[in-house]
């Protein structure tokens, strides 16, 4: 039985994405430009062009050379990018070679062979990996998710004549580090800078479009549907409705077939406990624990105190997973002392999280018992910090976010991360 290798199907390319595919060809004006960056929304069709054309310019300019390709980590770019652009290569006559683990592809095509190196620019140490290396040019894909660090090193890294760079992202804040120093500056660095919207991606029904803006609001439409480098102020979670989002006594399901906990500790904090009720791939948050910090004698509670509440909090219910802040190292060894298990470690990235809580408010995939005081106040007073988004940091007031992090544990290892991340951008 032969197996059936999956094919790359092309479509018709947009105006921008020719623009992509012929900038630096021999015949176009704009041929001596440093680099290219393309910015814009979510599935515009940005990654496809960019990555082929990055590699189509490679081969036709350079012989022998060394290349690099970088996306936030060296998985979501093999996931992301690296699948579909051996695709597309070898259905134009490439040949290609993947070595994973020294995580280098060479592209062979009538005599001509070169080495494209990936890397992953997840945090600060990242530079220290492509240190020493000499490139003929550099590919970035999702590079506002990178470092500065990294970015630096690795344009720095490229010192072949002729050699250009490839910026390829999704919008974060105006005063994001990429905005400033690279966007704001294609004239002075000579680059070409191409937006791009879902328009521009002619493999998109109208139908799909607008589920795509379904699902986003606020910040998260403005950037990923708009395609704009635009401020996270005012509520987090403005797509929060009441009607739509709350369920009185008496109107939820009276049982479930999983249960999960997600736990916010804190040791003078507040402490949070949410036990959520899985039913059809939606959670309904069912019952809520908050205590303060203190007791009445204004002293700070032990972690066996809160230990034995969450026993009884848990108690009659099958939980099938216990999501906590990892740093509550004491408060995990309290638990396992007194026998409970199935507790994990959450993945607790803040933006990625709140990214995914606000996916699934939209899309009608989470539902609060109105019993869940504490929790329906946080939501309308979760609020993003304006002074650290200018600063070019989107993150959260930390305050009134107790449960708003016990929820986005459970939410953002559950779910899953942003559904964008599956996609090509």
């Amino acid at each position: 039985m032969r197996i059936k290798r999956p094919k790359f199907n092309w479509r018709p390319f947009s105006h921008k994405q020719k623009q992509i595919l012929t900038w630096w060809n021999e015949n176009s004006a704009v041929k001596d430009k440093e680099g290219i960056i393309a910015d814009g929304a979510i599935r515009s069709g940005k990654t496809v062009s960019m990555s082929f054309s990055y590699v189509m310019w490679a081969m036709e300019t350079f012989r022998g050379q060394n290349f690099g390709m970088a996306g936030k980590t060296i998985g979501s770019f093999r996931r992301n990018v690296l699948f579909w652009l051996k695709l597309m290569l070898v259905s134009r006559g490439y040949k290609v070679k993947d070595a994973r683990a020294d995580n280098m592809v060479t592209v062979t095509k009538k005599g001509v062979e070169n080495y494209f190196y990936i890397f992953g620019g997840k945090d600060e140490r990242s530079q220290d990996l492509i240190q020493g290396i000499t490139l003929a040019g550099m590919f970035f894909d999702e590079v506002a998710l990178m470092p500065a660090s990294f970015v630096n090193q690795a344009t720095g890294r490229c010192s072949v004549d002729g050699s250009k760079f490839w910026f390829n992202c999704n919008p974060d804040g105006p005063y994001h580090w990429f905005k400033t120093e690279w966007i704001d500056k294609v004239k002075e660095k000579q680059l070409l800078h191409l937006h791009f919207t879902m328009d521009d991606n002619l493999s998109l029904s109208e139908r799909i479009k607008e589920r795509y803006r379904s699902m986003y609001s606020g910040v998260f439409y403005k950037r990923y549907i708009l395609g704009l480098w635009a401020m996270a102020e005012g509520v987090i979670y403005d797509m929060f409705d009441e009607v739509q989002n709350v369920i009185q006594t008496g109107m939820l399901p009276t049982s479930f077939p999983k249960y999960y906990v997600g736990v916010d500790y804190g040791h003078t904090n507040a402490t949070v406990f949410l036990l959520f009720g899985q039913l059809d791939n939606k959670l309904y948050l069912i019952k809520e624990y908050y205590h303060s910090g203190a007791d009445a004698s204004g002293e700070a509670r032990a972690p066996s105190d809160y230990a034995r509440d969450f026993v009884e909090f848990i108690a009659g219910f099958d939980v099938k997973k216990i999501f906590i802040d990892p740093s509550a190292k004491g408060f995990i060894t309290e638990l396992k002392k007194m026998g409970v298990r199935r507790i994990e470690e959450a993945d607790n990235a803040v933006l990625p999280g709140i990214e995914s809580v606000a996916v699934a408010l939209k899309e009608q995939q989470l539902f609060v018992s109105a019993l869940c005081t504490e929790t329906i106040k946080e939501f309308f007073s979760y609020i993003w910090d304006v002074k650290a988004s200018q600063r070019g940091d989107d993150k959260p007031i930390k305050q009134n976010d107790h449960a708003m992090d016990a929820l986005r544990y459970v939410i953002y290892n559950l779910l899953g991360k942003p559904r964008r991340s599956k996609f090509i951008v």
